[in-house]
């Protein structure tokens, strides 16, 4: 038996059963299912006309309700107060504090700032968004650390620690008395995908878990002791609790007698204290972000198994790194015959079959698996609809006039840039024509600039693939769509997109893997003079900017997580994007 839990295995509902406790819709092509809170009624159209014409009621009200009269700002805890810093001006590694606050940037790129706004605003909503969290599972016998020998970021040295980050993340949101500018409650939280790192089955329950509440242990394998690269006397790789003279401790990275036990003790989660969604990036669906959930099996069986590579030279590290980017084996059967090619290379491990891959089916069972619903909604945006008619897309109601749209981005075929299919897209240009009285939030994994991958979905060979260019394009041709909320990139970037009938914001927002690790506040307000402002408010986890090494505590190594990312041997240092990028005012006509 799996010391950790399966996932995906405790849905054991028939699927047609979850739909009335089921909190979203799914629409696909030509089939809409509709949910109605409260009455459990679940209706089916099946033509595209019916589906049109029952769109308007297919979206589920489970966020919370805006105030109509705007309230006390609140930025408490947020970076708008202070933000974590690098001491000093010195090289090597180096210790953190709390700096300054970054200033609100208005940005008027679509439409005029209009004098007098702050008193006649009204609040439309507010919500939290949360990206590329990367819960890993850091003893997989899958992961990718020996590309190190080519490139140096190709493996982080707090990687033991993202539940300890992501649990943090949770307490500081949950701290948050209310919106930063209006003061109104949070209505929702939505998680933009890439919420696990190498499509495990032990790091789906991780992450479900942090959001939704409880304890975990971020273990796999033999729960005596850690297996894997930080204790395997390789000097490529950091060794805290050993005396060995490492690469990163030459630059100055602390040895930490007990860290990797810490690092793999149990953790309790509080979860979010509000309703939460969840969208799907390229990690949450295939083996490392890149190679399709239908490639080589013998992937599966290492991934279970009891062997590990955790070491290569240069030069065939660099060849598999470039191939990866290259998307030249993107059902990773050239990988696959690598593997083998290396099997005496490779250390023993203790096997877990919690380490398998979860199909993309199997994590939308995960997210309707009631030990996860915490707050709810059940299904977190999915639902039996979503099962049915094999997608990850659905539309939910955040308020009474704005309405929430969760993308599908990844490309089944494989490779970690995105695309949407011609069916998904057609979904989207009903919805968005059938609530064209309503405000439109899209949220997505990848950016516009990130989806440039046409690869066909193997299910449906004969479906065309659209770019971001094209999403960009039917977005903007229709004018209650306000922002399109993404990840991926690990960095914050804002961008204004002018349409053929209108115009919204495209908010990027930094991962919480890589420093400085990030989540943003979004409220959504009616300024009352014929324009609308997107305020973005990012905010840090709660642990402290300081560490204290002696700290090994849950709360210590959260701290730790941070600081050690900002050290991250050859992490970029402009992730944290312009002014303009960070905690702003973005205007657009009403």
């Amino acid at each position: 038996m799996p010391r950790t839990r399966r996932a995906a295995d405790s849905t054991a509902l028939h699927r047609r059963s979850l739909l009335a406790a089921t909190g979203a819709v799914a629409l696909s092509a030509g089939t809409g299912y509709a949910l109605w809170p409260g009455g459990g009624r679940a209706a089916a159209a099946g033509t595209a006309g019916t589906a049109e014409a029952a769109a308007d009621e297919a979206v589920a009200a489970s966020s919370r309700r805006a105030p109509a009269a705007p309230l006390a700002p609140y930025t408490h805890g947020t970076t708008l107060a202070g933000v974590s810093v690098p001491r000093g001006r010195g090289t090597g590694y180096r210790r953190l504090d709390e700096g300054p606050g970054w200033p609100r940037v208005v940005r008027g790129d679509l439409t005029a700032a209009r004098p007098g706004r702050d008193d006649r605003r009204t609040t439309l909503a507010a919500f939290v968004q949360l990206t590329d969290l990367h819960v890993i599972d850091a003893q997989h016998p899958l992961r990718l650390e020996y590309l190190r020998s080519a490139d140096v970021r190709a493996w982080r040295p707090h990687e033991a620690l993202t539940v300890h980050g992501a649990v943090s993340l949770v307490e500081r949101i949950n701290a948050l008395r209310g919106a930063p500018v209006t003061g109104s409650p949070l209505h929702f939280a939505m998680t933009t995908g890439d919420n696990t790192d190498n499509n495990a089955r032990s790091e789906l329950d991780w992450f479900l878990t942090v959001l939704g509440g409880g304890r975990i242990t971020p273990d796999s394998g033999d729960p005596r002791h850690y297996e894997g690269v930080q204790n395997s006397g390789l000097r490529q790789y950091w060794q805290p609790d050993s005396a060995t003279r490492d690469a990163d401790k030459r630059l100055g990275f602390p040895h930490l007698d007990g860290f990797l036990a810490a690092a793999v003790r149990e953790v309790n989660s509080p979860g979010l204290n509000l309703p939460w969604y969840s969208t799907v990036g390229n990690h949450d669906t295939m083996p490392l972000g890149c190679y399709a959930s239908h490639g080589d099996p013998y992937l599966t069986e290492l991934a279970v198994g009891g062997r590990k590579l955790m070491e290569l030279g240069a030069a065939e590290a660099e060849k598999l790194r470039r191939a990866i980017r290259k998307a030249t084996d993107p059902r990773g059967v050239q990988y696959g015959a690598f593997l083998r090619s290396r099997a005496r290379a490779m250390r023993p491990v203790t096997p877990d079959e919690a380490r398998a891959p979860f199909t993309p089916t199997e994590y939308v069972e995960a997210h309707l698996d009631p030990a996860y619903r915490g707050f709810g909604p059940v299904g977190h945006g999915y639902s039996a609809a979503n099962l049915d008619a094999d997608t990850r897309y659905y539309a939910f109601r955040v308020s009474d006039d704005v309405l929430g749209v969760s993308l599908d981005t990844t490309d089944p075929g494989g490779h970690y840039a995105g695309s949407v299919g011609t069916a998904q897209l057609r979904w989207l240009e009903r919805t968005l024509r059938t609530h064209r009285g309503d405000r439109v939030i899209v949220f997505s994994h990848h950016t516009s600039t990130s989806m440039t991958n046409t690869h066909r979905d193997p299910a449906r060979p004969d479906e065309r693939r659209h770019d971001g260019r094209e999403l960009v394009a039917l977005l903007g041709a229709h004018r209650n769509v306000v922002a399109w909320v993404n990840g991926h990139i690990h960095r914050n970037a804002v961008t204004a997109h002018t349409g053929a009938a209108g115009s919204f914001w495209e908010i990027s927002t930094a991962s919480h893997v890589d420093f400085p690790q990030l989540a943003r506040v979004v409220e959504l307000v009616d300024n009352k003079d014929g324009t609308l402002s997107l305020f973005t408010t990012l905010v840090e986890s709660a642990a402290p900017s300081r560490t204290d090494h002696a700290d090994l505590t849950q709360t210590g190594l959260a701290a730790l997580y941070r600081e050690l990312s900002c050290n991250a041997p050859g992490a970029r240092t402009d992730l944290a994007g312009t002014p303009g990028d960070r905690n702003t005012e973005l205007l657009l006509k009403a």
